[in-house]
């Protein structure tokens, strides 16, 4: 760079010499033109004219010069300026004796350090950074560096920080070498900072994930790879580096498949087994994908090597999970269907047998859930040895469980083994200080002959076990006239449905009498189920098959408040005054909320509990004895009589008996039909005996013929009900029975006066 100032101080000079030699020059001519000697002085004034003139181009030639300078002083600063605005950086000079700073394009608003400050705007640096600043700036005044470079957060007018990148050097010293001045630039990385802990982040995710990665270049050469895959196939990183990809247990033609797809999609990904450090085979999930540049050239590959053994032990727990009973550890009812599925597509014969156990329920209910599952864990180790190697033991749920006998129809191999099922189903199990005994029900189905699906063929079985059920610890094999019956159940159950909503259901009446004076003292309530198309459906035929559906608790509730109401109204016309009997159902005596309900319809329909009895079977209460006592002691305390139907049908424990709060005793209509054999005749005697020393009134149902009654009055029986005296009636039909009973009263009795 020219110095100008230098060149300044010689021009200033000549130009005060010419001043005063012009001053000169024009001081002598003003004398000669009053001199006569002016001739005289001619050659003189000439010598100076001359030196005048010279002196006058020099100062010309030396104000273009310095003009040409400053021009070029200026377009040099113009450049610079610009250039360093186009860099973006920020230019600085610094005086250090003084603190002053020159500053070119600065962006910071900085300013010069203060009195006794080290570092030029440290209030405006990071208090992070201000200790790194410091040292990096001492180092290079102690001439340990170069250059002085630091990156540091640096605060601007708004009060946000920035990163920049200061360089600078001691340019100046003085005579005790002493820094005098220092330049240098500031440059803003944030971007580049952003860019760098973005790098570092990836960089240390890579480093930490689980999953192998090693990097290769475009010619397949190994150039860096993670911690991970050290750790998954020993060595050290050194031992990799530049080699060439290779899997270990695959050939050379296999790699070149896996290049040829890459080619194609730029994308490979498969599961292969590789062994690991300790030569252990192990199932690898390998991904290789291309990276390209900004020009879409592929510069690298990346390969992923993720080890799927705790994976795959995942999925086997929760194969295990969806597809195994808890309970007994058999594929459940989802792998049956799975594998049923399988069978069908092969075509392969095979055999389906369903078992369930007869009246587990009162195994869970008497001696706990945790004993019942227990059992069925004993049954289901017990029926899977017994199982031939290609056979398959299911449980379906509950106490069912099902068997499938692959590769055979022979009915001479299925019947043997479902006797060898049901013997050893049969065979006691010591538990608990309990000897447990069980029995169980099989239904057989044959693949392809009763169905081509998991589902027709289970509905078969189904239905085959239903029927064999009903022999007890039976099998049968599935025929067409029981998926006939299987049908109209299904056809009875919907119209059962139907009717419920169209109010289809109605009570008929049946009268009780008194034995000795044949008066009415209450009646039977009986339900009917009457439909616009197929007419009257039998009781024997719907309720049953109600019973199943659980649609008896619905339909009980309709005959208990129409009963109610039909009583209410005979009651309020003074046609009554004794008592409905309405049957209870096993289902709905097992209700939580029993009572409830019945108190809901009294209500309802405004009707005395003791207008109301309630008949329940024996063998109702005798499910649970305990819980059965609970109930009918909440109901007695209500007002309502208990009755107990078909005594002497099941299993009653006369200890238990004497404890029912009951009213009356029925006895059944098989027993009343066998009175014309002694046997028979003994049999309801012994009935009528113990009921009467329980305190129990007895009524006999089923009483058809004049021997019969002469032979219940004969054991003190006191009161029947059969077609003897009448048939179920329809609510017409009773108002006009009520109505020939109160005439018969005035009758016998003219002078009765009756009594609102």
């Amino acid at each position: 760079m020219t110095d100008y100032a230098s060149m300044i101080k010689p021009i200033t000079k000549i130009s005060v010499v010419m001043m005063l030699l012009s001053t000169v020059y024009s001081s002598s001519v003003f004398a000669l033109n009053f001199d006569e000697q002016v001739y005289a002085f001619s050659p003189l004034l000439v010598g100076i004219s001359a030196v005048f003139l010279l002196v006058i181009i020099l100062q010309y030639l030396y104000n273009k010069k310095l003009q040409r300078a400053h021009t070029t002083l200026s377009l040099s600063e113009h450049r610079l300026k610009s250039t360093v605005e186009g860099s973006g950086d920020t230019l600085w000079d610094w005086n250090i004796a003084t603190g002053e700073i020159i500053r070119i394009n600065d962006k910071y608003m900085m300013h010069k350090s203060e009195a006794g400050e080290f570092i030029p705007n440290a209030n405006r640096i990071h208090p992070q950074d201000i200790i790194v600043v410091d040292r990096l700036l001492k180092q290079h005044f102690a001439e340990k560096t170069a250059f002085f470079e630091a990156s540091y957060r640096i605060k601007d007018s708004l009060d946000h920080y920035h990163w920049v990148l200061d360089r600078g050097k001691i340019i100046e010293k003085d005579g005790n070498l002493n820094p005098l001045r220092m330049t240098g630039t500031v440059r803003d990385i944030s971007h580049l900072k952003s860019t760098e802990e973005r790098l570092n982040l990836f960089a240390k995710c890579v480093e930490s994930l689980t999953d192998a990665i090693a990097i290769y270049d475009r010619n397949f050469n190994l150039v860096d790879l993670n911690p991970s895959y050290l750790k998954l196939f020993g060595g050290v990183r050194a031992q990799y580096l530049g080699r060439a990809f290779s899997l270990s247990g695959y050939d050379n033609r296999y790699i070149s498949e896996i290049k040829t797809c890459l080619k194609d999609t730029e994308h490979w990904q498969e599961e292969i087994k590789l062994r690991n450090h300790k030569d252990i085979l192990l199932p690898i999930e390998i991904t290789i994908d291309e990276i390209k540049n900004s020009h879409s050239q592929i510069t690298n590959y990346v390969v992923v090597f993720s080890d799927l053994t705790e994976r795959k032990k995942a999925e086997s727990q929760l194969h295990n999970l969806s597809n195994r009973d808890r309970t007994t550890g058999l594929p459940n009812r989802n792998l049956f269907f799975t594998n049923l599925k399988k069978l069908a597509q092969q075509g392969t014969h095979h055999a389906l047998l369903v078992f369930d156990l007869d009246n587990f329920k009162k195994i869970n209910d008497s001696l706990g859930h945790q004993l019942g599952d227990s059992l069925l864990a004993k049954l289901a180790m017990r029926l899977n040895k017994l199982s031939r190697q290609q056979d398959i033991f299911y449980r379906l749920g509950g106490d069912e469980f099902a068997l499938v006998m692959s590769g055979t129809n022979d009915i001479h191999t299925i019947t043997r083994t479902a006797k060898q099922f049901l013997a050893a189903i049969a065979t006691p199990f010591k538990m608990a200080n309990h000897e447990l005994v069980i029995t169980s029900s099989v239904g057989i189905v044959l693949f392809p002959e009763d169905g081509s699906t998991p589902e027709i063929l289970l509905k078969n079985a189904d239905t085959a076990m239903y029927h064999a059920k009903q022999k007890g610890n039976h099998y049968l094999f599935f025929n067409d006239s029981m998926n006939e019956q299987a049908v109209k159940r299904l056809q009875i159950e919907n119209l059962m449905r139907y009717g419920l909503k169209e109010d289809h259901f109605v009570v008929y009446y049946q009268p009780k009498m008194d034995i000795k004076t044949g008066e009415l003292v209450g009646m039977e309530a009986l339900v009917r189920f009457i439909t616009p198309k197929k007419g009257i459906i039998s009781p024997g035929v719907f309720i049953p098959i109600a019973e199943e559906t659980g649609q008896i608790i619905e339909i009980g509730e309709v005959v208990l408040d129409k009963a109610c109401k039909d009583v209410k109204n005979w009651i309020d016309q003074d046609l009554f005054n004794g008592r409905v009997a309405v049957n209870l159902s096993a289902k709905q005596f097992s209700l939580p909320d029993l009572t409830t309900r019945i108190d809901v319809i009294l209500q309802k329909n405004q009707l005395p509990s003791y207008f109301l009895e309630l008949e329940i079977t024996e063998g109702t209460v005798m499910d649970d004895p305990q819980e059965a006592i609970s109930i009918m002691r909440s109901l007695s305390a209500r007002g309502i009589h208990l009755a107990i139907d078909d005594f002497g049908t099941g299993y009653s424990s006369l200890a238990y008996l004497k404890q029912f709060p009951l009213n009356t005793l029925k006895v059944d209509k098989a027993f009343v039909d066998d009175m014309n054999t002694d046997r028979g005749r003994n049999m309801v005697d012994s009935i009528v005996t113990i009921a009467h020393n329980l305190d129990l009134h007895v009524v006999a149902e089923g009483v058809e013929q004049a021997e019969q009654l002469v032979l219940l009055e004969e054991l003190n029986c006191q009161t029947i009900q059969g077609y003897y005296y009448s048939k179920p009636l329809s609510p017409e039909e009773f108002s006009e029975f009520l109505r020939g009973q109160k005439q018969r009263q005035r009758k016998e009795q003219p002078n009765l006066k009756v009594v609102n």
